[in-house]
């Protein structure tokens, strides 16, 4: 039983369960408006949005574990991540390609519980999530090509529940949920700038400087304000929705206030404490609109 419980410890850390919070509320933002607009006011079934999470939960532990897989090399060389279960050796390959296997099997069950344009569309994320390991060693757009993979998950829920995949409101929301998550990315690869430009390893960081990434992270999260409320006006959102994203944004100001060129002790309390309210907050707001809407 020890082993067995250290095992599915050392699982729970690769595939960073806790940060499920960023993607996971978008998801079910999206299935809220989509439901709203499919049956003109109603919400999604308990059974639909089981079925979201299942998904999202097993999308997620897959691509994490391709990106640790892929990236088992880079890892090794850099001390920060040196200790990780794959690069440690703590993880045996028959064990992590089983879990993986596991984890792609809930992805694709639930898929096949939601809406039928679903069972058409489920290659998509997964093509996208192989596809990101590799960016980071030709280009700095890496976080961007992040972003677009967490961004699939408003676009996500929304034609989950039914709703029609052509009405540009979940497309505006998935790209602001792009620009916020390659904004923090950005911030979160401060920590690496010494090792990937010793193994040409590109971010926006390594490839341009801290100061001028973080003066893009500051850009993309202003358009991400922007973007979120666009995206509530296009979904028919009410005042909840937009008290929502103005904590956002105040959220978002704290984030980059708290991170500097000369000043990285704090990139862990911007990328995982504060994005995480962010997405809570912005999850609250479309939930508290919907009830009261």
């Amino acid at each position: 039983m020890s082993r067995l419980s250290e095992k599915s410890r050392l699982f729970l850390e690769l595939v960073k369960f806790e940060h499920s919070i960023f993607a996971l509320p978008y998801a079910y933002i999206g299935a809220l408006y989509g439901a709203g607009l499919v049956t003109g006011g109603g919400w999604p079934r308990a059974s639909e949005l089981m079925w979201i999470t299942l998904v999202m939960i097993g999308a997620r532990a897959f691509a994490f574990v391709l990106n640790r897989a892929i990236d088992k090399e880079i890892d090794e060389r850099n001390p920060r991540t040196a200790g990780r279960a794959i690069p440690a050796g703590l993880i045996k390959a028959w064990e992590l390609w089983l879990f993986s296997a596991l984890m792609l099997g809930i992805y694709l069950a639930g898929v096949w519980q939601l809406a039928p344009i679903t069972r058409m569309l489920w290659p998509i994320p997964l093509l996208a999530f192989i596809v990101y390991p590799y960016t980071k060693r030709f280009t700095p757009l890496c976080h961007y090509w992040l972003g677009l993979c967490l961004g699939l998950s408003a676009a996500g829920g929304w034609v989950a529940v039914g709703a029609p995949i052509g009405d540009p409101a979940p497309w505006v929301l998935g790209m602001a949920v792009m620009l916020w998550t390659a904004g923090f990315d950005i911030i979160y690869a401060t920590q690496d700038v010494e090792c990937d430009v010793r193994d040409g390893v590109h971010s926006m960081p390594a490839d341009l400087g801290v100061s001028k990434a973080l003066v893009q992270t500051r850009v993309t999260h202003v358009l991400t304000v922007v973007l979120l409320a666009l995206g509530g006006y296009l979904a028919g959102a009410g005042w909840p929705w937009y008290a929502g994203v103005g904590i956002a944004g105040a959220l978002l100001w704290y984030e980059n206030s708290i991170v500097s060129a000369e000043d990285l002790s704090r990139v862990n309390a911007a990328f995982f404490t504060v994005n995480g309210v962010i997405a809570v907050v912005v999850g609250a707001g479309a939930v508290l609109d919907r009830l009261i809407g």
